[in-house]
């Protein structure tokens, strides 16, 4: 049987740079070098930042430029192991069980059968560990579980193995590039930090952003790309309930191209506003602070 040969995830930053970009996803020199390691390493890569940086869409950036497929745990409060880990298929167990009442089946007979993968429900955790493929496994604003969640992560993330007592411990074959994202809405325990590479995203510098969009939005033209990045940036210096993302600044261009605006003057901004800002007080403030109405 012939050995298969793992292909390395990144040659080097520059490589990561370089593939990311040609995805749509602008790096800087920290962000090329801790992906490039989480790779090497083969250790799980811990993103934090504000909602809207790009911690998300980094990982879905790795999956495309590698060729990988994107395995998602999106955590949120209440995620117990069923959802995450695995369960088992208790409405075909007791089928099963139906089935060979009458039969000369002892019970250890039948538990033994229908403990089987025939009756398991992988979930992202396990799907991602039993893959022979290369995976990137995405768990997603871990910060919204409980405290308890990560007890159930220390072991996946520390081995690349999960124990299922019916069948015995489940070893990763293949190592998945693993990014945990995080809004820093609480303190994550310092075990599962010892086990990450960490990197820290916050929004662009305007000359960043500016590249960003026009990477995005090539047809928008650079004096309106300038000064809508010079807006968001002043938006982002309120105290709103929700700052602009990257995203949505990109969704704002693709609006400005939509309704060939080729400047950002008061009236244009106000009646784009709700692009950017999702929240009817974010706008009231925006529109008191910037001044948009005599």
């Amino acid at each position: 049987m012939r050995e298969t040969v793992e292909v390395p995830w990144f040659s080097s930053p520059d490589d990561v740079a370089a593939r990311l970009s040609a995805t749509g996803y602008l790096t800087d020199p920290a962000t090329a070098t801790t992906a490039y390691l989480a790779g090497a390493l083969e250790k799980p890569l811990l993103v934090e930042g504000p909602a809207g940086v790009g911690k998300t869409e980094l990982a879905k950036a790795v999956a495309r430029a590698t060729g990988a497929d994107l395995v998602r745990l999106q955590c949120y409060e209440g995620l117990d192991e069923a959802r995450a880990l695995y369960e088992w298929n208790y409405k075909k167990q007791l089928l099963r069980i139906q089935a060979s009442q009458g039969h000369d089946t002892s019970w250890a007979e039948t538990h033994d059968d229908i403990f089987t993968d025939e009756f398991l429900l992988t979930r992202p955790l396990l799907t991602a560990i039993r893959r022979d493929e290369p995976t990137v496994l995405l768990i997603d604003e871990v910060d919204k579980t409980d405290v308890e969640v990560e007890g159930l992560l220390l072991e996946v993330l520390s081995d690349f193995q999960v124990t299922i007592p019916e069948l015995g411990t489940v070893t990763a074959v293949r190592r998945p590039f693993v990014v945990l994202t995080s809004n820093a809405s609480r303190e994550l325990s310092e075990a599962l930090k010892r086990r990450c590479l960490y990197l820290h995203l916050d929004y662009p510098d305007a000359e960043r952003e500016r590249e960003i969009v026009l990477s995005q939005v090539p047809e928008l033209e650079a004096l309106v790309a300038e000064q809508l990045v010079a807006t968001v940036g002043r938006l982002r210096d309120l105290e709103l309930k929700k700052a602009p993302s990257i995203a949505e600044s990109v969704d704002w261009a693709r609006t400005l191209v939509a309704l060939e605006i080729r400047e950002l003057d008061d009236k244009a901004v106000d009646d784009t506003l709700g692009v950017v800002l999702k929240h009817a007080s974010d706008q009231e403030r925006a529109v008191r602070e910037l001044r948009l109405r005599k």
